[in-house]
């Protein structure tokens, strides 16, 4: 009878089953999707505040909705690099200067230039969670699912904002 395989915790708090180098890689790669993420949180509340015009309501609100989404998100990716046993660097001054987010206006935006502005954020995020799915798959697939779960709510936040413009 052959012994059966259990999983035992390091001290660190990581499963002994995951080897360090991949939870580093894992780490590599979820890293700047929570920059990303908490960029896009900071630049929609910015927006959130300073929206103004037809719709405020409706996007003001919106914007909040966005803001929450990925500040879940980025914890739910920060959450998975620390349970495989790696650090993850999401401070402020990290954020500011890693973030591949397009800085927004600026001041008051117009109810359009606020949407337009925070879906070219979602749209740049939405690049750096795919590359890191891409990555992923041959690293960790549960930290995939991570990463794709991330995409699939950054796509429906961008759907909902971007139905608020005009169609051409």
């Amino acid at each position: 009878m052959t012994a059966k395989k259990t999983t035992q915790p390091t001290s660190a708090g990581a499963p002994r089953s995951i080897a360090p180098e991949v939870a580093e890689q894992v780490a590599e790669q979820l890293t700047p999707v929570v920059i990303d993420l908490m960029a896009l949180a900071t630049d929609g509340k910015q927006a959130h505040w300073h929206v103004r015009g037809p719709a405020f309501q409706d996007v003001h609100e919106l914007l909040d909705v966005v803001v929450v989404n990925a500040r879940n998100a980025a914890d739910l990716a920060a959450e998975r690099v620390i349970a495989m046993g790696a650090a993850i660097d999401a401070r402020s001054g990290t954020v500011g200067k890693k973030a591949t987010t397009p800085a927004i206006a600026e001041g008051f935006l117009t109810t359009e230039q606020a949407i337009t502005e925070i879906v070219g954020v979602i749209d740049a995020t939405l690049v750096t969670v795919r590359a890191a799915i891409d990555a992923l798959e041959e690293i960790d697939p549960v930290s995939q699912d991570t990463a794709i779960q991330i995409a699939a709510g950054l796509d429906k936040d961008r759907w909902f904002l971007a139905a608020h413009l005009p169609t051409s």
